[in-house]
């Protein structure tokens, strides 16, 4: 969509720039702007929590032994780390891009639902300081690992139905923003600008908020029967009053896989839109890769039992489990062929975002090879449970998910705070995160092919350097973040630093490049009006 808007709707924009100030701008907000940068602070904020509670998993495994929390503590640790970063960093951040870059990508004043969109960000942080407060209640946090297995959670303290509470209120979030993005893209694009024409981050989030609406309510009765279960005599999941645990399993891996996809799907979006810009090409195969986004999310409800392999499953359901899971990988390699292919014989520069998502598909595709390993069941009864399925799980959702929001926020940050950021600073980030990762996690693989076991505070000896070697990789990983935070994110939200042009990025296409940086606090008010033969602005 190359085109300069013509110069009156900038005059336009400046005149109608007036931002509330003060606290009342940011509680009652209700500009996609601001709510945006609201859900990228506190999912930073809770990525530093979840942090935290990884780096004292880490120091408590550099030797064997125990050495800084009993199991109990530990079971903790994994189980808060587990939902913090799942529910309170990953999918907040990613809806805070939705929040920011939808409305620009397509033309829209807003999103569709201003109050709604204030609400649902709101929600999320009673249920956070929920979820953290947990760990001062009598027993402590809940301890039966992310997942939340029956009959685990019968057995925990008053901390359960806390942690329960919270994941009701924080998938009510998740509904009603969903909600928001599928009305906001589906009515509101500017005249000319079809689904077809609509940018890839646009189209990986639509399809995102469908699968969002599908499974929170899964989720949400597993854990609402565990609650039955535990004060109204229920016996879903309670083998006691003839209750069946794996049945819990069936039900949560249901929700479980799907959001898995929740949480990488808007990673390929954003991926989508830096690779061409830096490759300075089209988008490879854009109509098969929103096919491949589409399928991806079609499958992702079909695969839910490759979790289950190891309890007492029928052959024949290991063996359609085991395909299906085969079957996925197809359309997640379309499109990182796709991206291979823009980038081959393209004018390549690599500026941080590229970088970062250089490192994504390299990395996200090392996660993706062990994934397929443990898609077959005679290979995943041997390693269920041990490291190297923490191994992979990790390469696919921190050098995943995460490397693709630092790709987002490298790429997309000076149109949001009108400077520049320090490029040499950005690529200290990269390498110094890559490494660490590396560090931390390829270890892991050996692990859990040595058979040691996760969710285990102490190991015995063999294990002790790889273990060692992980968390000092950790502990490095964990001050790369803070260094992304202290002298990139702040620098950037004070406004120190080279202006920023209103395109910064020479191969980047789209609307959002066509507004001044910083982004005016209300854009598009008169819908710009695209030329669909040419793909034009046009007025």
């Amino acid at each position: 969509m190359s085109a300069v808007l013509d110069h009156h709707d900038h005059a336009h924009d400046d005149h109608h720039d007036h931002a509330p100030s003060g606290w009342r701008r940011w509680v009652y907000a209700t500009n996609h702007k601001d709510i945006g940068t609201l859900y990228l602070l506190f999912s930073f904020t809770m990525l530093i929590v979840g942090g935290i509670l990884a780096l004292l998993i880490r120091a408590e495994l550099f030797q064997p032994g125990l050495q800084l929390v009993n199991p109990e503590l530990f079971n903790q640790l994994t189980t808060m780390h587990g939902l913090i970063m799942v529910f309170g960093a990953i999918m907040p951040g990613f809806v805070g891009f939705a929040n920011w870059m939808i409305p620009l990508q397509i033309g829209a004043a807003d999103m569709a639902f201003a109050r709604m969109n204030n609400f649902s960000f709101w929600l999320m942080i009673p249920a956070g300081l929920t979820l953290m407060g947990s760990f001062f209640m009598p027993g402590g946090a809940p301890a039966a690992g992310w997942t939340l297995y029956a009959p685990l959670t019968l057995q925990m303290g008053p901390s359960m139905d806390a942690g329960i509470f919270a994941l009701h209120v924080l998938g009510a979030s998740s509904i009603m923003g969903s909600i928001n993005i599928i009305v906001t893209i589906l009515n509101m694009r500017a005249p000319g600008m079809t689904l077809m024409k609509m940018p890839m981050f646009s189209w990986t989030w639509l399809i995102t908020a469908y699968l969002l609406i599908a499974v929170m309510p899964v989720l949400a009765g597993a854990i609402t029967m565990t609650l039955t279960d535990r004060h109204f005599g229920t016996s879903f999941f309670n083998p006691a009053g003839g209750g069946d645990p794996v049945m819990y399993q069936h039900i949560f891996w249901f929700f479980g896989h799907p959001e898995v996809y929740i949480m990488i799907l808007p990673a390929f979006g954003i991926i989508s839109q830096i690779v061409p810009a830096f490759a300075r090409k089209k988008l490879f195969g854009y109509s098969s890769m929103v096919y491949a986004t589409s399928s991806i999310a079609i499958l992702s409800f079909i695969v839910w039992a490759h979790h289950m392999f190891t309890t007492g499953m029928p052959v024949t359901g290991q063996l359609f489990f085991m395909y299906a899971t085969m079957l996925i990988a197809v359309p997640t390699a379309v499109k990182i062929f796709n991206w291979i292919a823009t980038m081959w014989q393209g004018s390549m520069t690599f500026e941080t975002p590229m970088l970062f998502a250089v490192g994504f598909i390299f990395v996200f595709t090392m996660g993706g090879f062990t994934g397929l390993i443990l898609a077959m069941a005679p290979i995943d009864i041997q390693l269920q449970d041990t490291y190297y399925v923490v191994a992979h799980f990790h390469y696919v959702l921190v050098a995943g998910s995460l490397y693709a929001m630092f790709a987002g926020y490298y790429y997309w940050s000076p149109k949001w705070t009108g400077v520049m950021y320090n490029e040499t600073r950005g690529k200290i980030h990269f390498w110094w995160s890559l490494i660490a990762f590396n560090v931390t996690f390829f270890p892991m693989h050996f692990l859990g092919l040595a058979g040691m076991p996760r969710r285990y505070a102490d190991y015995p000896m063999q294990f002790a350097d790889f273990n060692a070697l992980a968390s000092v990789g950790g502990f490095a990983f964990g001050l790369a973040q803070v260094y992304f935070f202290f002298f990139i994110v702040l620098p950037g939200m004070m406004g120190k630093g080279e202006k920023a042009p209103q395109s910064p990025w020479e191969g980047a296409e789209g609307l959002e490049w066509e507004v001044p940086s910083p982004a005016p606090f209300h854009t598009f008010e008169t819908p710009p009006r695209l030329n669909a033969a040419a793909n034009k602005v046009v007025g």
